[in-house]
C-alpha cells in the first residue's frame, strides 16, 4: 500500500468547487466533526455513503486537527 502524502491546504482549497478533490473530515465522532468542520468538508459518515459512486482517480483529502 502507498503511503498517504501531505497536502498543504492551500493546495487542496482551489480544487474543492470544482469537486476534483473531495475533503473528509476523519473523526468518525459527529460532534467533532461539527467542531472541526472546514468548509466544504464531508463527515466520515458522509463519505463512507458516497464511496460505491466515486471513481478510481478521485482525489479523496482525509484531515484531522
Amino acid at each position: 500500500m502507498a503511503e498517504a502524502a501531505r497536502i498543504p491546504p492551500e493546495n487542496v482549497r482551489p480544487r474543492l468547487p470544482s469537486g476534483a478533490t473531495i475533503l473528509v473530515c476523519a473523526y468518525d465522532d459527529e460532534e467533532k466533526f461539527r467542531q472541526m468542520r472546514l468548509e466544504g468538508a464531508l463527515s466520515l459518515r458522509e463519505f463512507e455513503t458516497k464511496i460505491p459512486s466515486l471513481q478510481k482517480s478521485q482525489e479523496i483529502v482525509f484531515y484531522c486537527a
